[in-house]
């Protein structure tokens, strides 16, 4: 099954390699539901785990005025995904991995 590439549901680019982690969402057994969001990868300095930043704006009713906010994180990181800094991903939420971990890098763009 290393060659084999699983649909995962959704329409986003396959990987080129391959790689042998239970927890990735093409070539091991870890389903993908749920939210997707998009975000740019801020550290890659934990095992396997990015940290994603994702900024939107929200409106303020009582001054009519919209005001940045921001939202940190963290997914796991498939070995068939090179994923550095400064990156722009698509995540995907997943069951959680750990206590912080409920999401998976399903794209690279």
């Amino acid at each position: 099954m290393a060659n084999e590439v699983k649909d995962i549901g959704i329409d986003v680019k396959v990987p080129d390699n391959t790689c042998t982690d239970k927890n990735c969402p093409f070539h091991g057994a870890l389903s993908v539901r749920g939210q997707i969001i998009e975000g740019v990868v801020v550290s890659t300095k934990m095992n396997k785990t990015a940290v994603i930043e994702r900024n939107y704006l929200k409106y303020q009713q009582k001054f009519e005025r919209y005001e940045k906010r921001t939202s940190k994180y963290s997914a796991h990181t498939p070995s068939c995904l090179e994923v550095k800094p400064g990156d722009h991903v698509r995540i995907m939420e997943c069951r959680p991995l750990s206590k912080t971990v409920s999401f998976v890098i399903v794209e690279k763009r």
